[in-house]
Formats: C-alpha cells, structure tokens, sequence
C-alpha cells in the first residue's frame, strides 16, 4: 500500500527541476509515489523528468499535452494518486532531507484532516522562515475556528498548498481538488474550503520546505493577463463564503482579504502592460460592485488610508461611468 503520495508539477523549470528532484531522492521511502506532472513545458524540462523516472524510486511521470496551469497539474496528480495521505511541492522549489517522514510520522500521531508546517522563504542567496499564522501548535484543532479574526493575519491567509499534508478522505469529500483553470492565485479558494469544510487539523513547527521567491519565470513576477486571476479566484470565495451557514460571520474576512490583495495589485499597477493595467482597473471595479456592499463598507471603513483610497477611486471611477451612461 501507498502511504505517502507527493504531487509535484513542472513547467519550464529546468534550471531549478535538478535541485527539486535531488531533494526527493533524500525523502524516499518504500510506500512513498512521487507523482510528476509535466505540464506541457517546452524547454528541457521533460528530458530531466525522464532521467527522473528511472532514478527516482516511486517515480511516475504524467506528461499534459496542453498547458493548464497549476491548479489543474496538481488536480492531474490528486486523481493518479494512491497514498492515504498526499502532500504538494512544487517544481522549482526543494526540500530538507527526511523531511517528508517526519510530516507524516505527524499527521498520523495528531489523526487530523489535514496538517500545516511552517517554511523557509529562498530568496538569491538570503533565507527566511515563515510561521503559520496560528499560535497552537501541535493541537487538533476545528479548522473554522482558524479563519478569524477578520482584521488579523490567520491560518486562511498562509495559502501554500505544500505547506501541509492531507488525509485522502479529504479527497473523497472533494475538499482537496483545486479549481480547473486557475493561473494565478489558485490557493486561495482551495484554503478556504479546506478550513470551511474539513473536521479537524494541526499545525507543527517543521522547517523542511525551502520555498524559491522571485523566479524570473514565476507568473507572481510575470504582468500579463494571468495576474489577474486572483479576481476568479476570490469571487469564488465570496461566492462559497456567501453560502456557508455562518456567512454574517466569516464574510468580513474574506472581504478585507480580497480587498487587500486587490488593493496591492493597483499599487503595483505600473508592472502591467497597460492593456493589463486598464483590464485590472475595469475588473477590480466590476469586483468591488460584486461584494456585498455593506460588508465592502465596514472593510474600506477600518482599512489603512492608503489601500483604502486605491479601492474608493476604482469604485468611485465605476460609479461615475454608471451615472453617465444613464
């Protein structure tokens, strides 16, 4: 039986790919599958994945025929998965050996849904841990609890799928799959409905993950278009917000987050090409319409005057335009 199944995607990443799989070859283990989702990339990366294959004990390889982007590579790999427990890593990113038994060994001692660890942030040659936001740890806890408050920094926001392990009934539950299609920001629903609806969780304190920022290829450096999927992605969570049963109490957090992401968006605006740039300020305005606007008060009303201003001119603007058209 497969106890451990490790999905990680690739895409034009063979600068760094080397280093990722070297650090699987220092978590191996007989019950462990380590299933590599290449998806569709068109530099050397699929030759390396090939040496993979047969060099890396549990090693199977899925090639996509079409670039789906991430969310779609790691719900390729959660369908080929056989482990009673899946974790993620992603392509360019690598691992402290011995690490990945020791997250399991975790989990199985905490008997939760799901566990989440700390991590250290790679960027050049400067390091940095990152602590879930969550002060208990190694307690079972009810993931719901974790979402709040909305005015501080929670485990909802440490939206790093390969910062944890999860338990396959997350799987059968249909928590665990990602939303099809999503390029950016496609983290974020899915934490969301894991704290929504899962039964139990844990945070530890395992350092083991080493997290690149700043990849030159990475789409968070990348101005396009694909930026702006964190407006899908978060008009999904205050769709599934909106119908939880206790909606009046979670959806200031999720608000104020969306609020603040956007808000960092056209503060950066300058990034974007400036087709991107007016798309961003069009949708964002489209988005703030969209909250529930009483909810989009009292969250604009007790933001910092800076992010809170960059939201009222976007609505202001979208106000305007409605007023001269009619």
């Amino acid at each position: 039986m497969v106890k451990l199944s490790v999905i990680v995607p690739f895409y034009n990443v063979q600068q760094y790919a080397p280093d990722t799989l070297k650090s699987l070859r220092a978590n191996t283990r007989e019950d462990f599958e380590f299933i590599l989702v290449d998806d569709c990339s068109t530099d050397g990366t699929p030759d390396i994945l090939a040496r993979a294959e047969r060099e890396l004990p549990g090693a199977v390889i899925i090639r996509h025929e079409q670039n789906g982007g991430l969310a779609t590579a790691r719900n390729t790999g959660i369908d080929k998965a056989r482990g009673e427990y899946l974790t993620f890593l992603d392509g360019d990113d690598w691992l402290a050996p011995g690490y990945f038994p020791q997250l399991l060994s975790a989990i199985e001692e905490l008997g939760c849904d799901f566990v989440r660890t700390d991590h250290v942030q790679s960027t050049g040659r400067a390091r940095s841990v990152h602590r879930v936001p969550h002060g208990r740890r190694r307690t079972v806890l009810n993931p719901r609890e974790a979402i709040l408050p909305a005015d501080r920094s929670t485990s909802v926001d440490y939206a790093y799928a390969w910062a944890g392990i999860y338990h396959r009934r997350l799987v059968d539950r249909g928590i665990l799959h990602f939303t099809h299609g999503l390029r950016t920001a496609e983290d974020r629903p899915w934490i969301w409905k894991l704290h929504r609806e899962s039964e139990s969780f844990a945070v530890v304190g395992l350092l083991g993950v080493y997290y690149r920022r700043g990849v030159a290829s990475s789409l968070t450096q990348i101005g396009d278009v694909r930026q702006l999927d964190f407006i899908r992605a978060f008009d999904q969570v205050i769709q599934e917000t909106a119908g939880d049963p206790e909606a009046d109490k979670l959806l200031p957090k999720a608000v104020r987050t969306y609020c603040a992401i956007m808000a960092h968006h056209l503060g950066q605006i300058e990034r974007f090409e400036p087709a991107v740039a007016r798309k961003l300020r069009s949708m964002s305005a489209a988005a703030l319409k969209r909250m529930p606007q009483d909810v989009l008060t009292e969250v604009m009303d007790s933001m910092d005057a800076q992010r809170a201003a960059r939201l009222r001119r976007v609505r202001r603007r979208s106000m305007g335009a409605r007023t001269v058209t009619a």
